[in-house]
C-alpha cells in the first residue's frame, strides 16, 4: 500500500503541469489568438496578410499578436518595413491540428 508521503509529491508534479496547461489554453481560449494561430498553422503570415484575411483591426491584432508571441506560441522576423510571424510552440500545432480535425473538417 502506497504511504503519504508517496503520494504527494505526484500530486504536486499532476498540479504543477495542470497550472501549465490551463495557463497555455488560457491563451488561446479567445476568439482572435485562435483565429491568428489556426492562420498560421498554414504557414508564416505577415502582418498585413492576417489583419487581411482575419478581418481584425490593426490595434486588436497588434496586441493579441502581442499575447501569443509573450506565450512563446509565436515568433516574428521583420523584413523590411514589414512583420512577419510563425508558430514557435509545437503544442500549438498540435492542439490546433487537433481542434481542426473536430470543428473545422
Amino acid at each position: 500500500m502506497s504511504d503519504i508521503k508517496d503520494v504527494a509529491p505526484a500530486i504536486a508534479a499532476l498540479e504543477e503541469r495542470a497550472a501549465e496547461a490551463t495557463a497555455f489554453l488560457k491563451k488561446l481560449a479567445n476568439q482572435d489568438r485562435l483565429m491568428i494561430v489556426c492562420t498560421l498553422i498554414q504557414g508564416e503570415r505577415s502582418v498585413r496578410e492576417l489583419e487581411e484575411s482575419l478581418g481584425l483591426r490593426q490595434p486588436s491584432l497588434s496586441q493579441q499578436l502581442g499575447e501569443l508571441r509573450q506565450a512563446g506560441m509565436i515568433e516574428g522576423r521583420k523584413e523590411g518595413r514589414e512583420m512577419f510571424y510563425r508558430l514557435a510552440d509545437e503544442r500549438v500545432c498540435a492542439l490546433v491540428g487537433t481542434l481542426y480535425q473536430i470543428f473545422c473538417k
